[in-house]
């Protein structure tokens, strides 16, 4: 069973960076495809940013594109996601994701999730 634990949120004024990470463990990952959704108050789960296990195939939302950068490290089985001159409308919990690399990068109604980790922009 796939387990995916976050961590690295926080509150952050505008113009900050945070760096986010996704501890993975439960299979081998190796045909997985990685991803960070994020979610707003009164708002649906949406698409940030996706990675292949192998560290191929990186794929943003265009609302962080330049911003964000997906990565990953295979000897520690953890993801992260690296926020810069992060802006008051990424105010979000984020969630990790793991599913099969041949399932759609941009449902939010696919594979396994972690619990979230709060990140607040504000100042």
């Amino acid at each position: 069973q796939v387990q995916l634990v976050e961590a690295g949120g926080g509150l952050v004024q505008p113009g900050g960076s945070l760096r986010l990470s996704c501890a993975a463990s439960g299979r081998t990952f190796s045909n997985y495809r990685m991803g960070w959704f994020r979610q707003a108050p009164g708002k649906e789960r949406e698409f940030v940013a996706t990675i292949l296990w192998s560290g191929e195939s990186t794929h943003y939302a265009d609302s962080v594109k330049g911003r964000f950068t997906i990565s990953r490290d295979n000897a520690k089985d953890t993801v992260y996601l690296q926020m810069n001159s992060l802006k008051p409308e990424d105010t979000a919990v984020y969630y990790c994701n793991a599913r099969w690399k041949f399932i759609d990068p941009y449902s939010a109604g696919s594979g396994s999730w972690g619990q979230g980790t709060q990140v607040t922009v504000s100042s």
